[in-house]
């Protein structure tokens, strides 16, 4: 322990494994569970929701959305997200963790609520009600990426600090199977109770309005999780990083940690003085001594996750057309509204079950041996190498025979996103920023995520549409086709690849170390007469 270092904060670092580091996990990664449920339920109703309110019975194929009405369906969560990244990062270090975190929460539980509860039976009527309460529910979610990641970075200890945030966040892969197992009870409860003909047998047999039920029960589920948390997050002291570093309160820092590692900690009020009032405590986000220090860290953390959010949304759009193309998803017309819901939520689950869960454990229990540098590299690398392999012998994947080696290397790619950059551009920002700006920047970091993400989401929409007229989606105009998308998503990775230098190693410092706090100001190491530079 350095004579800097504040003894509460050295305590939590060297804190054996025990059980609040659990609880904590759990309480965050609920949160977790619950964004990633909402995030990527929408995309198991849409064609549910294409068949109830845009289908034209005289036409030989049942209604899908429109292109801009799918666009807005499945974007405007990820716009509020974006939001909710920025603004509750920056008033998670204005007011603390704690306190914006059961803000988030709430908002994320009655914007679930309200999006299955949409107004009138028009289309329109739905559908705007419906984006409206999920840019709120988009927006509530955003708060919880800076938070619980800056939550479980600041309880850690430093020898598991990364394995722990990124349990949190691989929380996110349950969620996901969570959305598809809850499609499938509901849509399989639907299938017994109404035994319908397929669009082509009967069009206006084959959906019946209470199917209008199936979607918004899935939707509003979201708010279950998070309720239940509820309790649990106001209930979880204040980090006492930012009890002692920001707010100054070294007295209440110690009595908190003094609770939860259950050990008798005292408050140092002089050395905590002596450390906020340094020039190291005193810089702000827009300084030239940030920018110096920090300045390309932060452009590494934004960048590389702003090009894997390109390739990892893009793929989830492509999963029901390759569903389809390799004949797991029949041709609409071939399906009643029920089992193409149900169709739709098994390969969904398949997918994260095989791949998406395997990928973030795997994580888990190799970042802090392997470190988070190695780690993003070679996700980065194997998606490339995957992205490449796919695209360039695109026309032998799509035979029938082929199908099956089409689908392992799309888990692959999966695989490798979550076993890499998708785990490790989440963590790394928790860890090398000053307390005080720590959500902050995790928050703009993820923003820039999720920028990547309405680019992947929404460009590759238009992007990945056949360039034969007559093979495009009903309302699209021509795209690059699939096989020009996968070589630009392989580029993407590359780039990721080259990003990735910029970010710092952090496996096994502690947080003050990374970030320079507990460093000597420039004139304390003057008056001490010490040789010492100051790292940059």
């Amino acid at each position: 322990m350095s004579g800097r270092e504040l003894g509460v904060l050295n305590a939590l670092d060297v804190a054996k494994t025990q059980w609040y580091h659990f609880t904590a996990i759990v309480i965050a990664g609920m949160g977790f569970f619950t964004d990633a449920y909402d995030l990527f339920c929408i995309s198991l109703v849409t064609k549910l929701l294409g068949r109830l309110y845009y289908t034209d019975i005289t036409k030989p194929k049942p209604g899908v959305l429109p292109p801009n009405v799918q666009a807005a369906v499945t974007g405007v969560a990820l716009c509020g997200t974006l939001a909710g990244q920025l603004f509750f990062g920056w008033l998670g270090d204005k007011l603390g963790r704690k306190k914006v975190y059961g803000l988030t929460l709430m908002l994320m539980v009655v914007c679930s609520l309200a999006s299955g509860l949409s107004f009138g039976d028009t289309p329109k009527g739905v559908i705007t009600t419906l984006c409206f309460f999920r840019f709120w529910l988009g927006f509530g979610i955003g708060g919880d990426y800076p938070l619980s990641a800056t939550i479980m970075s600041e309880y850690a200890n430093k020898k598991t600090r990364g394995a722990f945030i990124a349990a949190v966040f691989a929380m996110q892969g349950f969620g996901i199977l969570a959305g598809g197992i809850v499609a499938l009870i509901v849509s399989s409860a639907y299938d017994h109770k109404y035994d319908l003909p397929s669009y082509k047998e009967n069009p206006e047999g084959s959906i019946v309005h209470s199917l209008d039920y199936v979607w918004r029960i899935i939707l509003m589920f979201g708010a279950v999780p998070a309720a239940v948390t509820y309790y649990w997050r106001m209930k979880m002291p204040e980090t006492a990083r930012y009890t002692a570093l920001v707010a100054r309160n070294a007295k209440q820092a110690a009595s908190d940690m003094s609770k939860v590692l259950q050990v008798e900690l005292e408050a140092e009020e002089d050395k905590l003085h002596h450390i906020v009032d340094s020039e190291n405590q005193k810089y702000g986000l827009f300084s030239k001594e940030f920018a110096k220090r920090h300045g390309l860290h932060l452009v590494g953390t934004t960048v590389t996750w702003f090009l894997l959010d390109i390739a990892f949304y893009s793929q989830n759009l492509f999963q029901k057309d390759i569903f389809s193309a390799i004949g797991w998803i029949p041709p609409s017309q071939e399906m009643n509204a029920i089992h193409e819901v149900y169709r739709i939520a098994r390969a969904q689950t398949l997918i994260a079950l095989c791949s998406t869960v395997p990928g973030y454990w795997f994580t888990v229990f190799f970042i802090d041996y392997m470190g988070r540098f190695a780690i993003q590299l070679m996700g980065f690398f194997f998606m490339t190498v995957f992205m490449f392999a796919l695209a360039i012998p695109y026309n032998h994947w799509t035979k029938k025979e082929n199908r099956i080696g089409f689908v392992v290397m799309y888990s692959l790619t999966f695989f490798f996103s979550n076993f890499g950059p998708n785990a490790t551009t989440f963590v790394v920002p928790a860890e090398i920023f000053p307390a005080r700006l720590r959500s902050t920047c995790h928050g703009i970091s993820a923003a820039a995520g999720k920028a990547g993400a309405i680019v992947g989401a929404f460009g590759f929409l238009y992007a990945a549409q056949s360039t034969d007229p007559k093979k495009v989606d009903q309302g699209y105009p021509t795209g690059i086709g699939v096989k020009n998308s996968l070589i630009v998503l392989g580029v993407v990775n590359f780039f990721g690849m080259v990003f990735t230098f910029l970010v710092p190693e952090s496996k096994g410092k502690s947080l003050e170390e990374l970030s320079g706090e507990n460093e000597e100001g420039p004139e304390a190491i003057e008056m001490a007469g010490s040789a010492r530079t100051v790292p940059v």
